[in-house]
């Protein structure tokens, strides 16, 4: 496997401290700490911090969807991928108790900044709508579809927030098992004849 380039190496370390510390506390000279380059030499692959905005939010963006193809493929039903976003929640529950979803974050952060990447950071969140949208379409529900799938999102982002508040991990297997109850009582649609 090749070497990361420093370009790729930026985009990362940038990430993990925008997620932990947040962008507007985040500068130039802790992302060029934390990859272990020179302030000069870190200006030559980035030349504002809102170009790096722009790589962390395509990373995430390419992950994303990543992320989403790889349930698409390895879940059998619509109910099994959806778990799978659901279950992010127990997977992600350390990082998630420290600092929040990574996603949800950078949005609400954005907004108060009235940041104009705002929108681009949303995008993410997009992602996960429409996703969720087609499972619950292929579970047959066709004109409510949308609704679920919101209801699903806002319902993960209000656990990834409350457990950052109370750093309960008992509190977010708890709302897991909940939405997992939750999608059990929805009717599979997509058998009927």
């Amino acid at each position: 496997m090749p070497a990361q380039s420093t370009h790729d190496l930026i985009v990362e370390k940038a990430d993990a401290l925008f997620y932990e510390s947040g962008f507007d506390a985040t500068s130039f000279a802790d992302i060029a700490a934390a990859v272990g380059i020179s302030r000069g030499n870190f200006y030559h692959h980035f030349k504002t911090k809102d170009d790096i905005l722009d790589a962390v939010i395509a990373r995430r963006m390419e992950r994303t969807r990543a992320m989403l193809d790889g349930w698409q493929v390895e879940g059998e039903s619509p109910r099994e991928r959806i778990l799978s976003f659901i279950h992010m929640l127990i997977a992600n529950r350390t990082q998630i108790m420290d600092f929040g979803c990574p996603v949800g974050t950078l949005c609400s952060e954005l907004a108060k900044l009235d940041h104009a990447a705002q929108g681009r950071a949303t995008e993410i969140l997009r992602l996960f709508r429409d996703w969720l949208t087609e499972q619950m379409r292929a579970l047959g529900a066709a004109d409510q579809a949308e609704a679920l799938a919101l209801h699903l999102l806002s319902w993960s982002q209000g656990v990834a927030v409350m457990a950052t508040a109370f750093k309960d991990e008992a509190f977010i297997r708890n709302e897991v098992a909940g939405i997992e109850h939750w999608l059990a009582s929805l009717p599979d649609l997509s058998q009927s004849p």
